[in-house]
């Protein structure tokens, strides 16, 4: 389990009632809104062609509005005539679902209504009702499980090392929005207070079991699709196991390192992106003007050559014979 920077593939499953969804080839960036819908419940079933007054092939002719358009109570569905109009209006608000062939309409009451956002920057590569896959590069590593909806934020640093703990102290009103990482591990009271701040993600080597569950409930799983009430939980990504985890430092470094860039964290695959630039972990070289500055020698100064000169003429010497007379010697010798 190591960093790697290349190019990553994003799987987001939909749920059913997808009403727009992003199409292949689109550019999509983190967070970016890629499919839309909603949940109904039982549906309502309505008078179309008997009312009007129409066979039931000559009702879709009539339609005012497509079907699996939302609607409010009030809202026509079909009409005919002009002078002596009849008409077919929503009952409820909802979803006009679908047209028998027998020329009635289903309503269904909406109940909730629900996004999917991306969790790379990259293009649109499968879309589809099931799932739309995103590919895209990214600084990526693989965690061991994720708990909770997919999360995108920047990346918070608030422990002093790979062995410390979030301390409960530390999360607050003010890192909203925003995935922490921390180091050995994240308590359930850790989980419970990101929650009420508004915390998007935590990152740490390990989440006691026992926490999980009292913050997820009983039936808590990885990898699973959120549910309704788990959208506002924070997501929690063990990168290394479960309990206390110290964080190796090939793992916690380059997490210090890229404190600041965006971040997301793919619940289904429970991986965490980092979008920083492709140079993390290196250290700055030196560039070529720099490296001929540091070669080069300063220039004496004159009052150092002049020091340098009389230096010298000191350890000058003249060889005369058998004898070495040092040369402030030469012009008495001249002299005699």
């Amino acid at each position: 389990m190591t960093w790697r920077r290349e190019s990553w593939t994003a799987d987001h499953p939909l749920p059913i009632g997808v009403t727009k969804r992003a199409q292949v080839g689109e550019p999509v960036r983190a967070g970016d809104i890629i499919a839309a819908g909603a949940t109904v419940t039982s549906a309502l079933r309505v008078s179309g062609a008997r009312r009007l007054g129409l066979s039931p092939e000559d009702l879709g002719r009539e339609l005012r509005v497509r079907v699996g358009t939302d609607v409010v109570a009030g809202t026509v569905l079909a009409r005919t005539g002009r002078r002596f109009a009849r008409s077919v209006t929503a009952p409820i608000d909802g979803r006009l679902l679908h047209a028998t062939v027998d020329g009635d309409l289903y309503i269904a009451p909406i109940v909730d209504r629900w996004a999917v956002r991306a969790t790379l920057d990259g293009v649109v590569a499968r879309s589809d009702d099931a799932i739309v896959t995103i590919e895209g590069e990214a600084w990526g590593i693989q965690g061991a499980a994720a708990y909770g909806p997919d999360a995108i934020g920047e990346l918070t640093l608030v422990v002093d090392g790979p062995l410390a703990e979030v301390a409960p102290a530390r999360i607050d009103v003010r890192l909203g929005g925003r995935i922490i990482v921390g180091g050995a591990r994240v308590s359930a009271e850790v989980i419970t207070r990101a929650h009420a701040c508004g915390i998007a993600g935590l990152v740490a080597g390990g989440a006691p079991p026992a926490g999980l569950r009292v913050v997820y409930g009983d039936t808590v799983t990885a990898f699973g699709l959120p549910t309704r009430e788990e959208r506002s939980m924070p997501t929690v990504l063990c990168l290394i196991g479960f309990a206390a985890v110290p964080l190796p430092l090939s793992i916690y470094g380059p997490l210090a390192e890229m404190a600041g860039a965006r971040a997301a964290i793919h619940t289904a695959s429970a991986r965490l992106f980092v979008f920083a630039t492709a140079d993390v972990g290196k250290r700055d070289a030196a560039s070529p003007e720099d490296a001929r500055e540091g070669d080069r020698q300063p220039s004496p100064s004159l009052a150092e050559r002049d020091e340098v000169g009389a230096a010298d003429s000191d350890l000058e010497a003249v060889q005369t014979g058998e004898e070495l007379i040092p040369s402030a010697d030469v012009p008495s010798l001249r002299e005699r």
